[in-house]
């Protein structure tokens, strides 16, 4: 869940700074006002336009659907629900948007080691290509070892594996 926890938790440091940037904009304004700098109140009406254009987007458009999938993430990994049927009744959604946000996961990777068939999610069992396991017994020590084509050599006396 760590990618998802750290996409969220941008998206939430984003979202206070815009926020913060409306009352600190109106604080540097009236501060430049007082002292009668154009520049400090310039950039206080910058930060205020920032702040109010920008606090509605960043928790609309940012953190808000990062939330939800999360909150998605948060069913299959840790409830362990694993049919979009029981993930839409457990989060009061439509089964079609759970999964259109199941992909949505799965494209930003989210769902590491789960895999989706159908309307299942389902444990993600494949090895990597070219890593086939050999098992031997070695000559020297008679140790019984699983090697790889990679390294075929004995793990407690280094001897070479001769198949």
């Amino acid at each position: 869940m760590q990618p998802i926890k750290k996409a969220l938790r941008n998206s939430f440091i984003l979202s206070i700074i815009l926020t913060l940037c409306l009352p600190l904009g109106g604080v540097m304004m009236g501060v430049g006002f007082a002292i009668e700098q154009p520049a400090v109140w310039g950039i206080g009406i910058g930060m205020i336009a920032i702040g109010f254009y920008g606090t509605p987007i960043g928790w609309t458009a940012a953190y808000a659907p990062k939330k939800t999938l999360y909150r998605i993430v948060s069913a299959v990994m840790e409830e362990h629900l694993h049919t979009v049927q029981e993930i839409a009744v457990q989060l009061s959604l439509s089964e079609k948007d759970v999964r259109n946000r199941l992909d949505q996961c799965f494209q930003k990777r989210y769902l590491p080691g789960i895999k989706r068939n159908g309307d299942t999610l389902i444990l993600n069992e494949n090895t990597e290509l070219g890593k086939e396991e050999l098992y031997a017994e070695c000559t020297a020590c008679g140790a019984r070892f699983l090697y790889t084509k990679d390294e075929k050599v004995c793990p407690y006396c280094g001897t070479p594996v001769k198949k």
